[in-house]
């Protein structure tokens, strides 16, 4: 996969994690969870861009260390939502998300191994 394909996929994932947790119910918990949520899906993204200008490899593998850690987060968050949320807005939407998150996290994973 070529870098900037990925870095749009992030940044794809990113937009629509935010549109998403518009959503939610506004309970005190999933204030929580959306600000974390936010958080995790944005913070992939900006730590895998920030990696392709890293000072070193060393500094490109901790990038995408980084990133991958978030990412780890953000698809919690979400298995979290589907458990706990009775009536999701949008399911097909939760689904997707949850998927792209579970495919970004074999990437970054793949990427972090062989570097």
């Amino acid at each position: 996969m070529a870098d900037n394909e990925l870095n749009q996929r992030l940044f794809n994932f990113a937009v629509r994690t935010i549109k998403f947790v518009k959503t939610l119910p506004n309970s005190p918990e999933m204030q929580v969870i959306r600000y974390q949520l936010i958080k995790s899906s944005s913070s992939s993204g900006a730590n895998y861009e920030e990696s392709q200008a890293g000072s070193s490899r060393a500094d490109f593998i901790n990038k995408v260390r980084i990133s991958l850690r978030e990412m780890r987060e953000s698809n919690y968050w979400l298995r979290l939502i589907k458990a706990t949320v009775d009536k999701v807005y949008d399911e097909n939407e939760l689904e997707w998300l949850i998927t792209e998150s579970s495919e970004l996290k074999k990437i970054l994973g793949s990427i972090v191994r062989k570097s």
